[in-house]
């Protein structure tokens, strides 16, 4: 290495603490959430394998609606960050201010459609018959306040791409704590526990699965107000004394960024809602293994996706100021340093995947079926966490067309494609239906690279640096 192959590289690493700014309050977040999910999970399995298999079985059309409303932001952040970038605060608050709209019409839109269609979703994702009432309810009441989680959705996003990721992560910290305290008193009958020898009486609703539910509802609706309030009190973004009115000259970029962002989100949550059904039709006991394991493996994705929300916000800084040379950098630092975190998390996730999956269920057939699909998933996580970290600086750049193509390919060609081949007409299960899942990311590593490397994408590539 010379010495300006020295300096370029010593220039890198020294954006280091920038990244970490950006990044470490949102892995946080995604630390206390899954953390949540995983208290979740464990109170409503003590509530027996039905009741598990009923929450679990929705949870995919979850992230169909949650990552369609999620790529409404992800317009407003490329927006925002590259406003910013170039000095321009006025431009990003008009654009906060059309942010609010979004989350209106969104908000109000899949009420509409998750409401009206919970009862039908259970009997779409083949919940076993004896289930279907209790998972129908549960979703149901999960939805109702769907205006406000798309707040807490898009709003979040906004902040974020003004480099505030740290009010997101507070927001995001007190509605999941809130929720675990809901949970502890709406799901479990009264009860006498014991503290330090002293039996104290506890008082509980004894709602079970809908008691969650209840509890959920409520922990998002404190979390769409504080974070409206948040934005609306932000120095940078915030909409106060901007125009609600519709604006193109704002929507309309924003939307050509969001909407291959939010078909590629629609195409494949609802290849997760197919995948999901069809683990749904192998039993009760694949549902349950299933459901367990993609809980644990959820804590394994929090260094990928913070380091995503950091390179796209640091990607369009740098696409605003007309900097190539630091995105050269960023990405540099970000690639490498995302890899050697997923390849951390994957070892501990191989090692200790019968410990994670028992703290969630009791049945030896569930854990020994959920840790044998977590030990093979675990060997792909540091080629997914790169893909992650580029389709985020591609989404700070403007540019998601391929990341559609490349994310609905892989999810319809490879996964729905092999899993329904591999679980109707081989009969494999489970281990095969998760063999393609994993084939899935494979492609997505590649395909990723590949096109990252290549450099259309790049809005700075004419420039010197």
């Amino acid at each position: 290495m010379n010495l300006a192959e020295k300096k370029t590289a010593g220039a890198a690493w020294a954006l280091l603490p920038a990244v970490f700014r950006l990044a470490w309050p949102t892995m946080l977040e995604q630390a206390v959430q899954t953390a949540v999910q995983y208290v979740d999970t464990a109170m409503v399995g003590s509530l027996g394998t039905r009741a598990t298999a009923a929450v679990g079985a929705t949870a995919t059309v979850n992230w169909l609606v949650s990552g369609t409303v999620a790529a409404l932001g992800v317009g407003f952040l490329a927006y925002i960050s590259r406003a910013l970038g170039a000095g321009d605060a006025e431009k990003a608050r008009r654009a906060a201010a059309q942010s609010a709209l979004a989350v209106l019409a969104a908000g109000l839109l899949f009420t509409v459609l998750t409401v009206g269609l919970s009862r039908r979703i259970p009997v779409w994702m083949r919940v076993d018959e004896a289930a279907r009432a209790l998972a129908a309810r549960y979703f149901l009441i999960l939805y109702l306040p769907m205006l406000p989680r798309a707040a807490g959705i898009v709003f979040g996003t906004v902040l974020r791409a003004a480099g505030d990721t740290k009010t997101p992560m507070r927001v995001g910290v007190r509605v999941n704590l809130l929720n675990v305290a809901l949970n502890f008193l709406l799901i479990y009958e009264r009860r006498t526990v014991t503290l330090f020898g002293l039996e104290l009486p506890l008082w509980g609703a004894g709602l079970g699965v809908t008691g969650a539910a209840a509890a959920s509802a409520l922990a998002f609706v404190y979390g769409g107000a504080a974070i409206t309030a948040a934005l609306f009190r932000h120095p940078l973004v915030s909409p106060r004394g901007q125009s609600l009115r519709p604006d193109g000259s704002v929507l309309r970029p924003c939307l050509r960024v969001a909407a291959p962002n939010m078909l590629q989100r629609f195409a494949t949550s609802l290849g997760y809602v197919v995948f999901a059904s069809m683990i749904n039709a192998l039993g009760e006991l694949s549902t349950a293994a299933h459901t367990i394991a993609n809980t644990v493996e959820s804590a394994f994705y929090i260094p990928g996706y913070g380091m995503m929300s950091a390179a796209a916000a640091l990607t369009g800084n740098a696409v605003g100021a007309g900097d190539r040379l630091r995105m050269k950098q960023q990405a540099r630092v970000i690639v490498w340093l995302e890899a050697a975190m997923m390849l951390v998390s994957g070892a501990l996730l191989f090692v200790f995947a019968p410990q994670l999956v028992g703290i969630f269920s009791r049945d030896p057939a569930v854990v020994r079926l959920g840790s044998t699909v977590l030990r093979m998933v675990a060997c792909s996580e540091p080629f997914y966490g790169v893909s992650i970290v580029l389709e985020g600086m591609l989404q700070g750049a403007g540019s998601t067309r391929m990341s559609f193509v490349f994310s609905v390919a892989g999810m319809w060609g490879v996964r729905i494609l092999g899993t329904f081949l591999c679980t109707r007409f081989f009969a494999l299960g489970l281990v095969a239906a998760w063999g393609c899942m994993i084939a899935h990311n494979m492609l997505l590593f590649l395909a990723f690279v590949l096109y990252y490397r290549r450099g259309t994408w790049n809005p700075l590539a004419d420039r010197n640096g």
